[in-house]
């Protein structure tokens, strides 16, 4: 088949929604994507190496709470999405979506092994006509440097002539009710114009607004940049926060009162750290890239270095609470409330509150927790399940940390039945009434 004839051939398969589409890794940010695929008419197959999560998704069994249950066992029923665990079908598939991890290794450096896996796999499936797209966060350059030399050396294809390649990062916010999937603004950039038109028109199917960059660098460092932006502000509250604690002063009522401010600043509030899949992580692909230009990423460097720092400032705050009321801490009982990485979510990877509690089991303090949203953690081999949040349990507990602020807790009650609460989200401050026993990071 011609090259023009293979590109046309893709562009009338996208728009009819004939075009198979697979996509490779179905958590929080490809079984919502495959749904929405699914939800206008494309069939969808999901390759997903967890066999349980295959069989779930397949059942129409739902582990994502971003996504209505209803709708997936709609589209499961109709047969528009199915999950497979190997990669047998790849070659079948019109359009490849990935959307694997990629995590640091423990000196804080890029670990694309799940990547450079799963491309080494496609390349052996590679056919003429088909669509690539890269959603995980990474640094700017590894579609172009690690991706497309992989498909074009295995396959003997080349980019924007026989297939395409194109990146467009993930804007997943779980727990957001506002911005889904869907109409949450979709970036995407390729290296070649071919490559990019036919990414711009895929994604055009199922999202509402598609912004086009030049190319799929570009579109890797608008991810990357969007997270070190909030990294580093996050760094900027929680090293006020640290700051207003010896100076006696209030950060809460500082931050609140700056924000009333109708221009030149967004609200960000402290915390005990951060947390999560992006975060944590996203800014040190970015100062890891920027040592190949002989460039030191000051800022980056400086917001990691503070958000780490605030689990061991949560844990000392905790241990001056306690000697307040004469607890020490290697005799203390304390009731951790929250353990998800956000609020309302039941994701705790990276969570900061894991951070916090592994410092506080240091002291040999007897920790139970409370979360609404995640039953179990395993730590250090040891396994904790969450507490019933009952007034027996606030008043055993000799402190109460407020860890992530789960909007279903009543808090009212937690400050009226706990003998001491340290609260690092600041969900206490507006409440009416005596909170002499609480104490705000």
């Amino acid at each position: 088949m011609e090259q023009s004839s293979t590109f046309a051939n893709l562009q009338t398969k996208i728009k009819d929604r004939s075009a198979l589409v697979g996509v490779i890794g179905l958590g929080y940010v490809g079984l919502p994507f495959a749904v929405e695929k699914a939800k206008v008419g494309y069939s969808v197959i999901g390759f997903e190496q967890n066999p349980q999560r295959a069989d779930q998704v397949n059942a129409g069994d739902n582990y994502i709470p971003d996504v209505k249950t209803e709708e997936l066992q709609a589209i499961v029923s109709s047969g528009k999405l199915k999950a497979v665990t190997s990669y047998e079908q790849i070659s079948q598939m019109d359009a490849i979506v990935i959307c694997v991890p990629t995590p640091l290794t423990k000196n804080l450096t890029p670990n694309l092994s799940y990547i450079e896996s799963v491309t080494q796999q496609l390349a052996q499936y590679l056919r003429a006509g088909q669509l690539i797209t890269l959603e995980s966060t990474t640094y700017p350059g590894t579609t172009d440097e690690v991706m497309r030399p992989i498909l074009e050396q295995v396959s003997g294809l080349r980019q924007g002539e026989d297939f395409f390649l194109a990146h467009s990062p993930e804007r997943v916010d779980p727990g957001n009710l506002r911005y889904t999937t869907k109409n949450t603004n979709k970036v995407v950039g390729a290296s070649d114009p071919r490559s990019l038109e036919i990414a711009k028109l895929f994604y055009e199917q199922t999202i509402d607004h598609v912004v086009p960059v030049s190319s799929a660098k570009a579109a890797e460092l608008v991810k990357v940049f969007e997270n070190t932006f909030r990294a580093v502000n996050i760094a900027l509250v929680n090293e006020l926060a640290i700051l207003c604690d010896r100076m006696d002063l209030n950060v809460w009522e500082v931050l609140d009162a700056a924000n009333t401010k109708p221009f030149g600043i967004m609200p960000f509030y402290p915390g005990p750290g951060v947390g999560g899949h992006c975060i944590p992580i996203d800014p040190h692909y970015l100062e890891w890239k920027a040592k190949e230009f002989n460039f030191e990423t000051h800022f980056i460097a400086l917001a990691g270095e503070i958000n780490r720092r605030m689990p061991e400032f949560v844990r000392e705050k905790a241990w001056r609470v306690l000697n307040q009321v004469g607890v020490a801490p290697s005799r203390s009982t304390i009731l951790v409330m929250g353990v998800a990485y956000k609020k309302n979510i039941d994701d705790w990877r990276e969570s900061p509150s894991i951070n916090v509690i592994k410092r506080l089991l240091e002291d040999h303090a007897n920790i139970v927790y409370h979360d609404p949203f995640v039953p179990e953690i395993k730590i250090r081999g040891q396994v904790f399940q969450s507490v019933p949040l009952n007034d027996d349990e606030i008043a055993h507990a000799d402190i109460v940390i407020i860890l992530t602020d789960h909007s279903q807790i009543d808090y009212a009650n937690l400050v009226t039945k706990a003998k001491a609460i340290l609260d690092t989200r600041g969900v206490t401050r507006h409440l009416q009434g005596d909170r002499s026993n609480v104490t705000l990071l």
